[in-house]
């Protein structure tokens, strides 16, 4: 990436969850209304990708994060038991 999409791309990077789905509920929201051209779609379509892929990261963050506190708790129950 070069220029502009890799600015976009770090701007997307630095959004929180809550911001990157309220943007990309955005993006869906004016992809479906229609009556833009086929070049600001694409722009759409390539800034909902990046946002998709933000949310992504976040939610898998936050599975891998409850998955470890479910560990912790099991190995913690194992440990009183034994």
């Amino acid at each position: 990436m070069t220029g502009k999409t890799e600015q976009t791309a770090a701007t997307a990077e630095a959004l929180g969850y809550e911001q990157a789905r309220d943007e990309l509920i955005e993006v869906v929201r004016r992809l479906e209304a229609g009556g833009t051209t086929l070049e600001e779609s694409l722009a759409l379509w390539e800034r909902g990708e990046e946002l998709a892929g933000v949310c992504r990261r976040w939610l898998e963050g936050a599975r891998a994060r409850l998955d470890a506190a479910l560990a912790r708790e099991a190995g913690a129950e194992a440990a009183e038991e034994g």
